[in-house]
């Protein structure tokens, strides 16, 4: 089957703390009547838009694809690895950890047994933003559970206000919460595996608390602190303006501005996410080309070649793909980063 770039139509997800506006990445979604909270870029239900896989589901898709799509590395891949959203908090999301693969493996079978690592962009962040990203030092399991009882759980917390495109990673055991008043790229490991810890009281359509999950969030958060996480400094550019934002075993995520025309190379190990942030043009390969616009994803498959991005306006991109950790670190190495400085964006 012949490569070419795919289209994957998003799905949109009802969330109690979400938006009645997506605008402006999706314009023609104002002035709704549920609020959305999340738009899942990847959900292995989204339509593929077009392509040879027209109107297959992502999940089926992935499953008939030859390793030509694929990549070479992920040819024993079964299920699809990662999942992008953007997400439009207009009240607080729930404070919240997230179990590693280990845990999961061995408690969380039917969920998938997938522990859950992610990292947020800020596509936009009014004045004041701020999300929650791991404990203060010295907290203990009991002021935990103390906090959530007593509803003071917010102040054992580090607070970072957030800026338009900054990168928060989040690891496995970190407790967190996004708040109003920003909208959020997400890429993740494909799980929705989530341990609820906080609510504020919040209650589902029919009136009822929603779940908590406190024993399991205390059995998985990481107490002392021994985690990397929270905002990130990204890489310094290459010559492309591309600026890796961050990297793990799961996920590699760079950001990629321009204004003019810009050449691209798949990679045959492995196919390459592409998300547009903001502008719009054209994507262009062998005799063919589609507009691209914000809010889409496209699938690049691996043995795609080259390919190219024509902007009608300035453009910005995200392109996430499963990495390969040593050629990451070789490609920091030669733009010039220092070791210790490269191992910072690697988590």
């Amino acid at each position: 089957m012949k490569p070419a770039p795919s289209r994957i139509d998003p799905v949109f997800m009802k969330r109690i703390w979400g938006s009645d506006s997506l605008a402006p990445l999706f314009p023609e979604k104002t002035n709704l009547t549920e609020p959305i909270g999340e738009v899942w870029l990847t959900s292995v239900d989204c339509r593929i838009a077009s392509g040879p896989y027209q109107g297959h589901p992502l999940g089926a898709a992935w499953r008939d694809m030859p390793i030509g799509w694929r990549g070479s590395s992920l040819v024993n891949t079964p299920e699809f690895p990662i999942l992008v959203k953007f997400l439009f908090p207009a009240d607080k999301l729930s404070i919240q950890v997230h179990p590693d693969g280990a845990y999961a493996y061995a408690n969380e079978r039917a969920a998938g047994g997938r522990g859950k690592t992610e990292m947020w962009h800020a596509c936009s962040a009014e004045p004041g933003a701020q999300v929650l990203i791991g404990l203060k030092h010295g907290v203990t399991r009991d002021q935990f559970r103390a906090a959530i009882d007593s509803h003071k759980i917010e102040d054992l917390f580090e607070a970072h206000r957030v800026r338009k495109g900054d990168t928060f990673f989040i690891a496995p055991g970190t407790p967190h919460a996004i708040g109003s008043g920003l909208v959020l790229c997400e890429v993740q490991e494909y799980s929705d595996l989530t341990y609820r810890v906080y609510d504020y009281g919040r209650t589902d359509s029919h009136g009822n608390p929603r779940e908590l999950h406190i024993e399991k969030a205390l059995a998985v958060t990481d107490f002392d602190k021994t985690l990397r996480t929270g905002r990130v400094e990204a890489a310094p550019p290459s010559g492309e303006n591309s600026r890796l934002l961050a990297a793990c075993y799961f996920f590699a995520t760079e950001r990629q501005e321009f204004t003019s025309r810009i050449d691209l190379e798949s990679n045959p190990y492995r196919f390459e996410l592409l998300i547009v942030l903001n502008g719009s043009g054209t994507i262009e390969w062998q005799d063919q080309k589609s507009l691209y616009i914000p809010g889409e994803c496209w699938f690049i498959p691996a043995t795609q070649g080259h390919y190219a991005l024509s902007p009608n306006t300035e453009t910005a991109i995200l392109r996430a793909t499963v990495p390969n950790m040593a050629l990451l670190r070789t490609k920091l190495k030669d733009r010039g980063v220092p070791q210790q400085e490269a191992e910072k964006a690697l988590f």
